[in-house]
């Protein structure tokens, strides 16, 4: 199945003190080893078999369109204010072509075997959503701090990676404006399914897959997670000190 991948390239209102740090206008641009980030993940991209195209969504397409990859295959819009309106505005574009491959302009690390390993988990899925082990990620970056999910059997980290597979997911989207605003604290993105699922995720009675399959049948969708075996595919580059471990892991420093 070829996918057509969505690169979230948008930028937060106000002045970023992140990409300024990097002489950078946006925090996409910001240079990562000598390559704008934005690049790197695309490049990924445009190297699976799985990808047909790469559309990349972003408030400044002109600015960002000029620091990607010569490729046809590549396209820049326009993107919303929010996360979550930008893939509404997808799901109710007929000209959107399915199903997506989502992905963001901060996923520096993002390599074509991590791309494809998860296009084949993601399969039969309504939505997927790729995941990082603790333990994997904590044997090769000992020490480093990420937002982690804990259920039964395991914690984990989002590796920004998800699949949709048609409109179908817009439900999905439509309720994750609730807690777009407060995607970095685990316990209320888990509240979205719930009291119950809530409790027994903080008491360890469910399982990753068990909350997801709640959030699926109260939808109607067949929702799972794929364990990704690159324990990088959970690093993003979000602050200072992402981009230092970014930009050694790159040069072969850590």
């Amino acid at each position: 199945m070829t996918y057509t991948a969505v690169v979230l390239a948008g930028s937060r209102p106000g002045r970023d003190a992140f990409a300024e740090r990097h002489g950078a206008a946006y925090k996409a641009l910001i240079p990562v080893s000598g390559e704008p980030m934005v690049s790197r993940p695309v490049r990924a991209l445009l190297d699976s078999d799985r990808i047909g195209s790469v559309m990349v969504l972003t408030q400044a397409p002109d600015a960002i369109q000029a620091a990607l990859p010569d490729d046809e295959r590549v396209k820049v819009r326009a993107s919303s204010a929010t996360i979550a309106s930008t893939m509404l505005d997808l799901c109710w574009d007929p000209s959107t072509q399915w199903p997506l491959l989502v992905t963001t302009a901060d996923h520096a690390l993002l390599d074509t075997a991590t791309v494809d390993e998860f296009c084949d988990g993601a399969e039969g899925r309504d939505l997927a959503v790729g995941l990082v082990e603790q333990s994997s990620l904590l044997r090769r970056l000992p020490g480093t701090r990420r937002t982690w999910l804990k259920f039964r059997g395991g914690a984990y980290t989002g590796a920004n990676l998800f699949v949709l597979r048609s409109p179908r997911v817009a439900p999905v989207i439509e309720y994750w404006r609730s807690v777009e605003q407060d995607r970095k604290k685990g316990w209320r993105i888990v509240s979205m399914l719930g009291l119950p699922t809530l409790l027994g995720v903080a008491l360890r009675l469910l399982t990753v897959d068990q909350a997801l399959g709640r959030l699926g049948r109260r939808f109607n969708l067949k929702v799972g997670s794929v364990r990704l075996s690159n324990p990088l595919a959970g690093v993003d580059v979000d602050k200072p000190d992402d981009h230092a471990l970014a930009e050694a892991i790159i040069e072969g420093r850590a």
